[in-house]
């Protein structure tokens, strides 16, 4: 006769909070490579444009320690997310205001947090938009030499309208499409023809 093995408090835990956040929010049906293509765009995206000037600003020397220092400090970073995500048994922070409402209380959580991200996020959404209005732009001059100019500012505000309407998706699993050709964009910049024109030092 086998007797079977009582289940571990921490295995039981796992499995009862993997059970209530499902209960709670069923519509979250992400797949390992919907985090794959969002943690390319975030990591990679619109930073790598910068990376060959930097190089060519520092040397190859200098500029490899940068980047290998920088990617220890977003491996660090990702990790320490990675652990605090679920730090405390049975509870699953899914926002950062929920982390800070458990670091520095439910008070002073948000007042903490809240400014820290509306900074970072409208800043980013700023640069995008002027970069991105500033792409479209040069892309239709190049393309089309023939076609009437139109000021850089509609171009911006085209983009960021554009913005606005993938931000009504349900969830962060419904862009899973744009942050896939946002890696592929992200990755072919990386590639050597795009590069052809910046000359590093020796």
């Amino acid at each position: 006769m086998v007797s079977s093995s009582p289940v571990s408090p921490s295995k039981e835990t796992d499995r009862k909070s993997g059970e209530k956040w499902t209960a709670e929010d069923p519509s979250r049906p992400a797949k390992w490579w919907y985090s794959t293509f969002h943690t390319v765009t975030a990591m990679i995206g619109a930073g790598v444009l910068s990376l060959p000037y930097a190089m060519a600003y520092l040397g190859w020397g200098p500029g490899t320690f940068v980047l290998a220092m920088t990617w220890g400090l977003t491996l660090n970073t990702m990790w320490q997310m990675v652990q605090l995500h679920e730090c405390v048994p049975g509870t699953r922070f899914d926002r950062y205001i929920d982390l800070g409402r458990y670091a520095f209380g439910p008070k002073l959580g948000p007042w903490i947090v809240l400014p820290q991200q509306l900074i970072v996020q409208v800043g980013c959404n700023i640069v995008y938009m002027v970069t991105g209005g500033k792409c479209l732009k040069q892309f239709v001059e190049i393309t089309c030499s023939t076609c009437t100019p139109v000021r850089q500012s509609y171009w911006i505000l085209g983009f960021g309208g554009v913005h606005f309407i993938l931000s009504q998706l349900p969830n962060f699993n419904s862009v899973a499409g744009v942050s896939l050709a946002a890696a592929v964009m992200s990755l072919w910049s990386l590639s050597p023809p795009y590069h052809h024109n910046i000359i590093l030092p020796c």
